[in-house]
């Protein structure tokens, strides 16, 4: 009878020592499979790309086309590329900002929740408004006055208010329309004269 129930706790301790954690086998199937969906998506969404300058990442997602169509006819297709706008320059920022817009741009592309036409965030105006000032820091100067105060004696006026057009040709919901205000006081000037021919 010893002899039977050695054996027997010796088969015990054998398929005991034999069998595979199940929670460790499902952890790795389940990093497996994770890591293969997150690699398929990221190039299939050409990942990549967002690590460049170039402009044609900003088409990978086709809700930007209209965007990247209207800078190359634009009167900054030359003279800068989106980053230069759209992103800070320091390098610790720009990476942050990339990522927060990567993540943004990228949930809202999947779950379908992006509304057209595509506006900038408050965030990214602010990016826009300082590289505006930084890149023509001589004319904003003498616009802005010593005080910092926006063109035409309205604090927090955004040079893209009335300079849409700069980037992407026709206004592209940068600016937004004009409130009530602003109406009055166009309403109260009068057009320009005609200039003469010299």
């Amino acid at each position: 009878m010893k002899r039977e129930q050695g054996t027997e706790a010796e088969l015990r301790a054998d398929s005991s020592s034999r069998s595979v954690p199940v929670l460790p086998l499902l952890l790795s199937v389940a990093v497996g499979i994770l890591s293969g969906i997150g690699s398929y998506t990221f190039s299939y969404a050409k990942g990549f790309s967002y690590f460049s300058t170039d402009p044609r990442a900003c088409v990978n997602c086709h809700i930007m086309q209209s965007q990247y169509d209207g800078w190359q006819k634009a009167s900054h297709h030359q003279s800068a590329v989106c980053i230069d706008c759209h992103l800070p320059h320091d390098l610790i920022p720009k990476y942050l900002a990339k990522s927060e817009n990567g993540w943004r741009h990228g949930k809202l592309f999947t779950t379908g929740g992006f509304v057209e036409p595509i506006t900038v965030k408050p965030a990214g105006r602010e990016i826009l408004e300082q590289n505006c000032v930084r890149c023509h820091a001589a004319l904003t100067a003498e616009i802005r006055g010593a005080e910092g105060v926006g063109a035409h004696d309205t604090p927090g006026l955004r040079c893209t208010h009335c300079h849409a057009d700069a980037g992407h040709g026709s206004r592209t919901g940068l600016g937004g329309p004009l409130g009530t205000a602003e109406l009055d006081s166009l309403s109260k000037h009068e057009p320009h004269p005609p200039r003469k021919a010299p």
